[in-house]
């Protein structure tokens, strides 16, 4: 078993909201189309990248040729957010997110 954490600012992200280019470099489509729409589109995108990281850092030993934008984070139709690499779902790892209004922080578990 291998575990990943992160957390970020919520500031740090801002910039991302209305620079199209960055946001396709660094999220997916449906990251970037679940996060956009809310109320605070910054926070959701910080969660989303502390989640890739965490993901990241918990599979890296693993996997030398994974890439943060790889990895992308969708939430089931009840929220549950899952990890996904290359478009593939991947089982083998939970994730956790959980945000205030200036951080964020996300916990990955590679079984």
């Amino acid at each position: 078993m291998n575990v990943g954490i992160d957390i970020e600012e919520v500031v740090r992200f801002k910039k991302y909201v209305s620079d199209k280019n960055a946001l396709k470099r660094i999220f997916s489509g449906i990251e970037i189309s679940y996060s956009l729409p809310k109320k605070n589109p910054a926070q959701h995108l910080a969660v989303r990248f502390a989640a890739k990281e965490a993901v990241w850092k918990a599979l890296s030993s693993h996997n030398k040729k994974l890439i943060v934008s790889d990895i992308s984070i969708k939430n089931t139709d009840f929220g549950k957010p899952e990890v996904y690499i290359k478009n593939k779902k991947y089982k083998k790892i939970d994730v956790s997110l959980s945000h205030t209004k200036k951080y964020v922080v996300a916990v990955a578990v590679a079984f």
